[in-house]
């Protein structure tokens, strides 16, 4: 095979296989239960499958609208506005993206020029560093801490300088499953208020908030979603995290520039899904029973872990549980869930992953996104190792 004439320049030197990836690969090669990556074991309903069927057979198998088709489209301005009270034309202000980690790095693509600043909340979900440096921006980094995991505002304001372009916020919050309160969203309000900062709303677990709680989106603030690229997934709320659609919000100056990047690095999205999941839409009750639907496997979990030697701390949202592990061993949080995954055959993620220095707290994060079979099998084999 020939080789290449000079040496590759990398643009992420630093940047590896992605954790999700080595541990997903593990747990394959081990027969262990995957509790590592964020994906159900379990499947949608049979109507969104005989959907999409629908609309294939009725010839919707070419390109949709650049933006997405119109009926998704406004699909999801009908529940935004009924969810957070909030107006977003469908035609210059909503996007359906290729999933949500699209939709991130096309917003920074599209926002942040080289030597522009963005300040991210870590631990942080590993897709958000290499946009921004790709882009050239400058990483800056908010440490959140266990057990908790709140931010310090007083922290977040002494990051902001005048090269400040962006902030990148997560609620509900992967990998820790913290849901930030309307005090950190007026604190951000606060922050931002009189700037020229752009805020990046993750918020892709949006219908996935417990115990009472409200999900505090960015639309909810008048002075946030002025500045706001929100972003949301199909995949995360109707279980088909495969199929990769998910969508962003922004006020009209903001989405002119997102679609200019989107064009050509997407261009659009699957037509019969897209379809399907305006159809889909139309019962409110499947985004919101979704919160008692995850309430009820996350008490599954936390109960079945109770006989183990893993210290639950707080979630309050997501589908994810972290744990800390001391009490079982002293070893580093990525050679944990090697032995975790070889020898006792449940594969997790290790949130040093999710800091840019591997700052490792002893801290491990399992998914409970999964069939009650599945945790079954996975709390006897914790419990008798651990």
């Amino acid at each position: 095979m020939p080789r290449f004439p000079a040496p590759v320049v990398s643009r992420l030197p630093a940047v590896g296989t992605t954790i999700f990836t080595v541990m997903s690969r593990l747990a394959q090669e081990c027969g262990a239960i995957n509790l590592s990556q964020g994906f159900p074991d379990f499947s949608a309903e049979d109507l969104l499958f005989e959907r999409v069927s629908h609309w294939m057979r009725a010839g919707h198998n070419q390109y949709a609208p650049m933006a997405g088709v119109p009926a998704l489209r406004e699909a999801i301005a009908a529940k935004v506005a009924a969810l957070y009270g909030a107006s977003y034309d469908p035609e210059t202000e909503i996007t359906v993206t290729a999933g949500a980690t699209q939709a991130l790095f096309t917003a920074v693509a599209a926002l942040v020029h080289p030597g522009d600043e963005v300040i991210v909340f870590e631990p942080v979900y590993d897709s958000y560093v290499p946009s921004i440096e790709l882009a050239g921006g400058v990483v800056k980094r908010a440490r959140l801490s266990a057990p908790d995991y709140r931010p310090d505002w007083a922290a977040v304001r002494a990051l902001v300088s005048p090269k400040t372009r962006m902030i990148m916020i997560n609620t509900p919050h992967n990998p820790s499953g913290t849901v930030w309160s309307p005090d950190d969203m007026r604190a951000l309000c606060d922050l931002v208020r009189g700037s020229g900062i752009i805020v990046v709303a993750d918020e892709v677990y949006e219908h996935i908030v417990f115990d009472g709680r409200r999900h505090e989106s960015a639309a909810l603030y008048p002075d946030l979603a002025e500045r706001s690229v929100i972003v949301s997934s199909f995949g995360k709320t109707y279980h088909v995290t495969g199929w990769k659609v998910g969508y962003v919000l922004a006020p009209q100056a903001l989405m002119a520039e997102f679609r200019k990047v989107h064009q050509f690095n997407v261009f659009t999205v699957n037509t019969p899904v897209q379809l399907a999941l305006a159809d889909y839409m139309m019962d409110a009750s499947r985004h919101l029973g979704l919160a008692a639907f995850y309430q009820a496997k996350r008490d599954v979990f936390r109960a079945g872990l109770a006989g183990t030697g893993f210290e639950l701390l707080p979630c309050t949202g997501t589908y994810f549980q972290t744990v800390r592990y001391g009490a079982i061993s002293d070893a580093p949080d990525t050679d944990f869930v090697q032995w975790l995954t070889r020898e006792v055959g449940v594969a997790a993620i290790p949130l040093s992953a999710f800091f840019g220095d591997g700052r490792d707290e002893r801290v491990i994060r399992f998914c409970f996104a999964k069939r009650d079979e599945t945790l079954e099998a996975a709390f006897e084999r914790l419990r008798r190792f651990c």
